[in-house]
């Protein structure tokens, strides 16, 4: 069972905590995490591309000259594919580019990006986070007493306004809540700072 220690915003160590081993403590499967980013990616697209096909374009109404007789090819429509302005073959249309996964593929790649931070030792657990008021100078501040100088993925448990607000103009920080945490975060922000609240409660939803 993988062991870490607990840091307040000082930076100093209040205790330990014991991860739970089937969320914490997993092989990281690469295969199943590249999936679930894509998966996250693909529902992220549009998709509003369009293109017309030659029933579509303006024009083409009759037939440009007759079939027979002019020594040209026969044309039927200068709307078709191979007129200067006639409609597109095959183009894109619209579409939706999301897929399912299935449930317990999707919560193995959570677990194995969780257990991978834990693996590279990027997991910081705070015994709690919160502020009087929205002041992004301390958080800025906590991040300097924990030694964290690269992207961070800031959880805790519930909501924590002020967190937010001290968060969201500090480069290269997301703050999102334990019901938030996906994959892609994760593995995109170099370190993963989570309080001890949260961390029982992604235990407690994944175990």
């Amino acid at each position: 069972m993988p062991t870490v220690k607990v840091l307040n915003v000082s930076g100093a160590s209040v205790g330990e905590l014991e991860l739970a081993e089937n969320v914490f403590g997993v092989t990281p499967n690469v295969p199943v995490m590249h999936s679930a980013v894509v998966l996250q990616q693909a529902a992220e697209r549009l998709g509003t591309h369009k293109t017309k096909g030659r029933s579509e374009v303006r024009g083409g109404g009759r037939k440009p000259w007759k079939q027979k007789g002019t020594g040209r090819a026969r044309q039927g429509s200068i709307r078709s594919p191979q007129w200067v302005g006639g409609g597109t073959v095959f183009g894109p249309t619209p579409r939706t580019y999301g897929f399912k996964l299935p449930k317990k593929v999707r919560r193995l790649a959570i677990k194995s990006a969780l257990s991978s931070k834990v693996i590279a030792n990027e997991i910081i657990v705070l015994d709690q986070l919160t502020f009087a008021a929205p002041k992004t100078k301390e958080f800025a501040n906590i991040l300097n007493n924990l030694k964290v100088d690269r992207k961070a993925l800031v959880v805790t448990a519930n909501y924590e306004d002020n967190v937010a607000l001290s968060a969201r103009n500090i480069p290269g920080v997301k703050f999102v809540v334990a019901d938030g945490i996906n994959v892609r975060d994760v593995l995109v922000y170099d370190k993963l700072i989570i309080t001890k609240e949260a961390v029982e409660k992604v235990q407690e939803v994944l175990a």
